[in-house]
């Protein structure tokens, strides 16, 4: 067995989707396998939400403006295109469910919370796609631009409809972002033309419109298909350009970021980009290095390797559990909390 690290790491972070059977069966399971962890919980994302956005994909064809586009079907079904030209001022979507969904597991967030289950200074976590990721996987390339701007307009007044119902006090909001590493690394072509400058630019815009008083923070990740990246970073140099472009262009505090670590990487090369990370004063990190097929042993060893190069952060999965069977959430809840201390 490995020895565990000498310094443990503080508390732990859970990026969203956790495949039980509804949110309270979420937060009691997290409260009771990860105590003094945690400053936010999320919901789970069960049901309909358990497989990250493809929920969306239907309400798409549920908007007139928006027709089969005459091409192949890609991996996440048919592409859509635009009846006829029209900015994105001009295109209405229906609800999109997030607020809605954001309001009933709250009401079952704060009964706990009154409960004494969860701890009163954790904060209800709510985990937002970007516009561009639902978009540029439905979309023709040349309507991507138009539908994401309307697309983000509605997501914005979901997030303020939350606000009506949620004290911002009590939230916390996460922007997850994924398929932008995808067009990084090459794998997706895009109508982005400086790719890099513009997903900043775009993650910036979504932190500033995060309303003072709620938390903010950026899920950055390499897709969870089949317990897979789409492509195995070579290191965290792509990352630490998004993570360190945000937490420089944000106007307001950016209270989280939180990077993936792949099962295989124990390496000190893997972080060492890491060493020019610029985040905020109060910006918690986050590694996502906690693995269930290596256990406590293989973490602990991604611990040590991470820490040649950071000196304090948190620990998380990869991406979210929604992928896993249920009944191994148990086990990968409680390696979170077997390497490391309580905030």
């Amino acid at each position: 067995m490995a020895d565990a690290v000498a310094n443990r790491p503080r508390g732990a972070h859970l990026v969203g989707s956790v495949p039980l059977a509804d949110s309270e069966a979420v937060f009691r399971e997290v409260s009771a396998r990860m105590p003094g962890r945690l400053r936010r919980v999320p919901d789970g994302e069960t049901g309909i939400r358990t497989n990250w956005i493809q929920w969306q994909f239907p309400l798409l064809l549920e908007v007139p403006d928006f027709e089969p586009a005459d091409e192949q079907a890609g991996p996440f079904g048919a592409r859509l295109q635009l009846k006829r030209r029209l900015a994105g001022s001009e295109i209405e979507f229906p609800e999109l469910g997030y607020r809605a969904a954001a309001v009933e597991s709250y009401e079952v967030f704060s009964r706990l919370k009154r409960e004494g289950l969860i701890g009163a200074g954790i904060r209800f976590q709510v985990c937002l796609p970007t516009p561009l990721a639902v978009i540029h996987l439905r979309f023709v390339p040349r309507d991507q631009e138009a539908v994401e701007l309307a697309y983000e307009r509605r997501l914005l007044e979901e997030l303020d409809g939350m606000l009506h119902v949620i004290p911002a006090d009590e939230l916390a909001i996460q922007w997850d972002t994924a398929v932008e590493f995808a067009i990084l690394e090459g794998l997706l072509p895009s109508f982005l033309a400086h790719p890099e400058a513009d997903i900043v630019e775009r993650l910036v815009r979504l932190g500033n419109d995060v309303p003072g008083g709620t938390e903010l923070g950026y899920h950055l990740c390499y897709g969870d298909v089949e317990h897979r990246h789409f492509v195995e970073p070579a290191d965290t140099a792509k990352l630490l350009a998004i993570a360190n472009g945000v937490c420089g262009g944000v106007e307001r505090a950016v209270d989280w970021i939180h990077l993936p670590v792949p099962k295989g990487r124990s390496d000190a090369a893997y972080f060492a980009p890491l060493a020019h990370l610029e985040l905020q004063e109060y910006t918690d990190l986050y590694l996502g290095l906690v693995h269930l097929t290596d256990g406590i042993d293989g973490t602990n060893e991604r611990i040590a390797a991470a820490q040649e190069v950071v000196a304090e952060f948190g620990v998380a999965t990869e991406c979210g559990f929604g992928r896993r069977p249920a009944e191994t959430v148990p086990a990968l809840l409680d390696i979170h909390a077997s390497v490391t201390d309580p905030l």
